[in-house]
């Protein structure tokens, strides 16, 4: 049911000095991109952003950002289990330069655009942090990227932390067609990182089934540490947690639509679970962290 071109295991989506390398180019569509960037101590990287405006976001070590002649530093994080971070953007047709003094990863996150927007840092501190069902569909998304919440063009990106053990990504959902005031059309990218449990690595599941629309994508992949997931199309969820293992996924989205929204259509069969929420306490391990104070 897997199939190669959508469940990218970790190593298998890497290119050059990337770890994780998605073009619209390689995924086949028009618009989401994602790198994941591994620098060494010392390390530097220079690209340029060509037609897509990015966001460069820690998910592991600092780093300084200099784009548009201002450097921007990244206190960053220890890893993705542990802090929300800062941010940088860096706007279409501009040049920038990563370095790290202690190493660390480093998440490129990228959509086509058209607007060119100024170079801006996004500070740890503005990043809401949402608790989002109840129960055992219980998670925490980090809304750093998310419309409405800091401005890109036609680029969304949030991270979501899921207790091990829960679903997230439930009911299903999807974004692919537009429908004013009710869906968008999106692409997205799942990237995903498993907490390990006393050294022993983490899996968790992933769900995309066909919406009748589009490629007709059907998915049914064990992520793990570093693997992501394509979805131009389809219903998405559950993202199953193992037991004894945290899951953390960046989701990165972007589409052709002129307004820039997540508006998202229900699985008909599953919508019903929203209406349980409110009958049940949110995991008491949420939030995992919260946003650092002004």
């Amino acid at each position: 049911m897997t199939t190669t071109t959508h469940h990218l295991p970790a190593g298998k989506a890497a290119s050059g000095p990337y770890a994780v390398d998605i073009s619209p180019g390689s995924a086949g569509w028009g618009y989401s991109s994602l790198r994941v960037l591994e620098l060494p101590p010392g390390g530097r990287h220079t690209f340029d952003t060509g037609d897509s405006e990015w966001i460069v976001l820690p998910l592991s070590g600092s780093c300084t950002v200099a784009v548009d002649g201002q450097t921007f530093r990244l206190a960053g994080r220890d890893s993705v289990f542990t802090a929300v971070t800062d941010f940088a953007y860096a706007p279409r047709d501009a040049q920038v330069s990563l370095a790290s003094r202690d190493g660390g990863r480093f998440a490129l996150t990228g959509a086509r655009c058209d607007r060119r927007l100024p170079a801006r840092h996004g500070p740890a501190s503005s990043v809401p942090v949402e608790l989002r069902g109840t129960g055992s569909c219980s998670r925490q998304v980090n809304n750093f990227g998310a419309a409405g919440v800091f401005e890109c063009d036609r680029l969304i990106a949030v991270e979501v932390l899921t207790p091990g053990g829960n679903w997230s990504s439930f009911p299903p959902h999807k974004h692919d067609e537009h429908r004013p005031g009710e869906e968008s059309e999106l692409e997205e990218i799942y990237y995903f990182e498993i907490a390990a449990h006393d050294g022993t690595p983490g899996l968790g599941y992933q769900r995309v089934s066909p919406s009748g629309r589009g490629r007709g994508t059907d998915v049914l992949a064990e992520v793990r540490d570093g693997d992501t997931v394509l979805i131009p199309d389809g219903w998405h969820g559950p993202s199953i947690a193992a037991p004894g293992h945290h899951m953390y996924y960046l989701n990165v989205m972007a589409g052709p639509g002129t307004e820039r929204a997540w508006l998202i259509c229900d699985h008909p069969d599953h919508a019903w679970i929203r209406d349980t929420w409110p009958d049940q306490p949110v995991d008491p391990r949420l939030p995992l962290y919260t946003a650092p104070s002004q």
